[in-house]
């Protein structure tokens, strides 16, 4: 099968790293990139660090608003598939990339397969979910990668062409695992195991003056001079965080963002992470550390209920998440990071392998043929 990937971002290309050799294992991939996360830090130096090949079509499209975006992105999207003629379209997640992409190839008439299908945060102001939403709707193929969004797919009448196929961000925090579990590897930073905290803030809905100065205030309350907060910032946050003319304390170190690895390293010998991240949700889980998610919903249930509490929902509520750090960070947090570390052993969930042989199958349903 000729499929044309369709990526723009950061967490896109972790996914894209972890599906690509399979699915060039088996199918003539095309693949682009929108330039959606257009900030070297962000996305460019993911394609040597991940091993990801060069695109094959690279659109350098971004900034503006949500709509000139995405409406940027579909005559550019549309002219590629015009020109690569595929038998499907590959779409991963909720951005703008995704809903782009979707659209462009359903408008030619080509199917589309979407990778995380499934997932509500059931909060239609975060225009991921609206993105989420319509691309699941327009999709002959749906992979989900956990029981929640079959179920979610479910009561919105969406049946055919769902396949529950794990997560592939599982898969590649599984192969990277064992080059984290060495404290050396914060050491660059000055960070010693279960001595800061990590935190990345870069949802829309957090880049707000009034939601800034809450999560900025919240931070505050959580870091000490012997428990620094590391903040790896986001840049479109970076430029919010100047306009609001909100300054943060000294506790606060504020790093450019980091490459896989070393973002992995970083929440794993932590003493807690705070992010409005999805994937972070996801990596925290896997790697046993607590995180407070500064959102009001989360797309990841199972992943929230499977913590016992360590992962939580808290919102931009600082009391809450002072007391949630007193419970899941306390004075033995350098102890638990160290055995943390030693003990990680993630298994991978074999999502791209399955991904790829459902395409090759030509089936609808996963029954492979």
């Amino acid at each position: 099968m000729r499929i044309v990937s369709v990526v723009g971002t950061r967490p896109q290309l972790i996914k894209a790293a972890a599906l690509l050799p399979a699915l060039r294992g088996r199918h003539d991939e095309v693949f682009v990139d929108t330039g959606q996360h257009y900030d070297e830090a962000m996305a460019g130096a993911f394609f040597g660090e991940l091993g990801l090949p060069p695109p094959d079509h690279s659109l350098g499209i971004s900034g503006g608003t949500q709509a000139e975006q995405t409406g940027r992105m579909l005559p550019a999207i549309e002219t590629v598939l015009l020109g690569e003629r595929p038998d499907a379209v590959l779409v991963y997640g909720d951005t703008n990339s995704t809903l782009a992409g979707a659209l462009a190839a359903v408008k030619l008439g080509i199917p589309v397969a979407h990778v995380e299908a499934g997932l509500r945060s059931f909060d239609r102001r975060m225009p991921e979910e609206i993105n989420r939403v319509v691309a699941d709707h327009l999709s002959r193929w749906l992979f989900v990668p956990t029981p929640a969004g079959m179920a979610n797919l479910a009561a919105e009448g969406i049946t055919d062409g769902v396949i529950l196929v794990g997560d592939v961000m599982q898969d590649l925090a599984a192969a990277v695992g064992p080059t984290i579990r060495d404290p050396n590897a914060v050491a660059g930073f000055g960070l010693a195991p279960g001595e800061y905290l990590f935190a990345t803030i870069h949802r829309l809905e957090n880049r707000r003056p009034e939601a800034i100065a809450r999560w900025a205030d919240l931070l505050a309350a959580a870091a000490r001079p012997d428990r620094p907060i590391v903040l790896a910032l986001h840049p479109g946050t970076r430029v919010a965080l100047d306009a609001a003319n909100i300054s943060l304390p000294a506790t606060i170190r504020v790093i450019a963002p980091q490459g896989y690895r070393t973002a992995l390293a970083l929440q794993l010998h932590a003493a807690a992470v705070l992010s409005d991240s999805g994937g972070i949700q996801r990596e925290a889980g896997w790697l046993g550390v607590p995180c407070l998610v500064l959102r009001g919903s989360s797309e990841w249930p199972e992943t929230l209920a499977a913590s016992d509490g360590a992962i939580s929902l808290i919102g931009l509520d600082r009391d809450r998440a002072v007391a949630a750090l007193d419970r899941f960070a306390p004075a033995d947090a350098p102890d638990r990071a160290r055995r943390r570390a030693a003990a990680l052993d993630i298994r991978p969930a074999g999502a791209g392998q399955a991904i790829a042989d459902v395409l090759g199958s030509g089936s609808r349903d996963g029954a492979l043929r």
